[in-house]
């Protein structure tokens, strides 16, 4: 299994057993990260009989890297013998009800980021040119992360993520304009890793920590801080998530 940890989740990380880790900067071509809460290391080792790969961090389009590169983590993944991909993220909140804190599985997504990754030639051996993505997050997938969470006691949200190329937050009115588009979170990645995985025939998976309610929904100014502050106090309830889901989905896709 592979797993992509996002903004202030990297504690995950603490769940492999008999864990190996590896630097970035040791990976030829991989990206470098620069924002605080992404570990920036590649970690394999696993959770229960589960045997999996795991990125601490990831590359932003915002960051100045190109969509290409911003793949680079997952494409390795499945290079690896990554059969199925969990990707998460921290991202705002926009759907009536959230509360800081709250996890949300992610059933489709509306890319506003300007860019996709596929863009350019396309190696027929390693994907089709046009990519089908109406099944975007892997139905078994989806069905193994909100098993996950009952088993742990843990109530999970269900929406649609947009993404932002960042990195500044969203005005009020473009939040107002995501709601009316039908969105229920907003963030500045993983809709680039879906297309990628998609493209590669891996199935994908995502799961959203709200850490903060977009502009105009909630109180005060916008921070990195806030978002960084809300996964850590999230920690504890989203790795027991994250752990049943692995597992689940590994007996899916990975079990002998």
């Amino acid at each position: 299994m592979g797993v992509v940890l996002g903004s202030g989740l990297g504690q995950f990380s603490h769940e492999l057993s008999a864990a190996v880790t590896m630097d970035y900067e040791a990976i030829p071509h991989m990206p470098r990260v620069s924002v605080a809460g992404h570990g920036g290391k590649l970690s394999w080792g696993q959770v229960g009989k589960a045997h999996v790969l795991c990125l601490q961090g990831r590359a932003h389009l915002y960051e100045g890297n190109s969509p290409s590169s911003v793949v680079f983590g997952v494409r390795l993944l499945a290079q690896l013998g990554a059969r199925a991909v969990l990707l998460t993220n921290a991202a705002g909140g926009i759907r009536a009800g959230f509360s800081v804190g709250d996890l949300m599985l992610i059933r489709d997504h509306i890319n506003l980021l300007g860019s996709n990754p596929l863009t350019g030639a396309n190696d027929e051996e390693i994907g089709p040119r046009f990519v089908d993505l109406t099944q975007a997050y892997d139905v078994r997938l989806c069905e193994a992360a909100l098993r996950g969470a009952l088993d742990v006691g843990v109530s999970i949200h269900e929406g649609v993520y947009a993404a932002m190329p960042g990195p500044s937050y969203e005005t009020p009115a473009e939040i107002r304009m995501l709601k009316m588009l039908g969105a229920d979170a907003v963030g500045m990645s993983t809709v680039p890793e879906v297309i990628a995985l998609n493209h590669l025939g891996v199935p994908v998976g995502a799961l959203s920590c709200i850490t903060n309610l977009a502009a105009g929904l909630g109180k005060g100014r916008l921070s990195h801080e806030e978002v960084a502050q809300a996964a850590a106090q999230s920690s504890d309830r989203f790795r027991h998530v994250l752990a049943r889901w692995v597992e689940r989905s590994y007996e899916i896709y990975c079990g002998r």
